[in-house]
């Protein structure tokens, strides 16, 4: 899932370190790929590292309840078919393109249907304080927390994720994410025709999309 997805289910929390957590391993990979961290691995008894920690394991909790469910496995093969008609030529994977796409449409559905807004998520963000992520970060064996805090000033100043209530933008965020793979993915004729196929598939799913946040948030109980 992507941010406000992991989000959605701590939408309701004070606490935000442990939104913090439940995003950072997704924050981390956007950062540098090549770090791989495993703090869940280890013990963080108290604090705001305790914190960062339990939305750790909730992020990979969600991530694992979502991969292995039916919606995950149907609409991700089902966009697949239908994005890998318009790419012909394209470097880029279908299957990797039709699980981004999903995660993307799920987040634009919950900001435009109003399950939840961007600027909660961001004011959590916020309130995070440098020192306190860098321990954390340091603690998990991160090299260059430096790095990182520098990256998430920049995640959280852009703050793009609003424009995923633009169903038009949808296509060029999936094109951005393809962007840190592969070199010029797409052709300007093959991002329109993904737009269009996101916005066909998104209407598909506006009915029953909450249907996986629900099964999910059961499952964690």
């Amino acid at each position: 899932m992507n941010f406000l997805s992991h989000y959605y289910f701590d939408r309701h929390t004070s606490n935000c370190y442990h939104v913090l957590g439940t995003v950072l391993p997704d924050l981390i990979k956007n950062a540098d790929k090549s770090t791989i961290l495993h703090p869940e691995k280890l013990s963080y008894p108290s604090g705001p590292a305790h914190h960062i920690c339990n939305g750790w394991h909730k992020h990979l909790e969600v991530d694992r309840h979502f991969h292995n469910s039916a919606f995950f496995k149907t609409h991700s093969h089902e966009l697949k078919l239908r994005l890998r008609e318009v790419i012909t030529g394209s470097p880029v994977k279908p299957f990797f393109l039709g699980h981004i796409a999903l995660e993307l449409i799920l987040d634009n559905l919950l900001l435009t249907t109003v399950q939840l807004t961007a600027d909660s998520f961001y004011a959590h963000l916020d309130s995070c304080d440098h020192e306190a992520i860098t321990d954390f970060l340091l603690r998990s064996g991160m090299k260059d927390p430096a790095a990182f805090i520098r990256f998430f000033e920049k995640f959280k100043q852009n703050q793009y994720l609003h424009t995923y209530a633009q169903t038009g933008q949808v296509a060029y965020a999936l094109k951005r994410i393809c962007m840190r793979i592969w070199n010029n993915p797409f052709t300007p004729e093959q991002e329109e025709s993904m737009n269009q196929v996101i916005i066909q598939y998104r209407e598909i799913l506006k009915s029953n999309f909450m249907s996986i946040f629900e099964e999910i948030a059961t499952l964690m109980v």
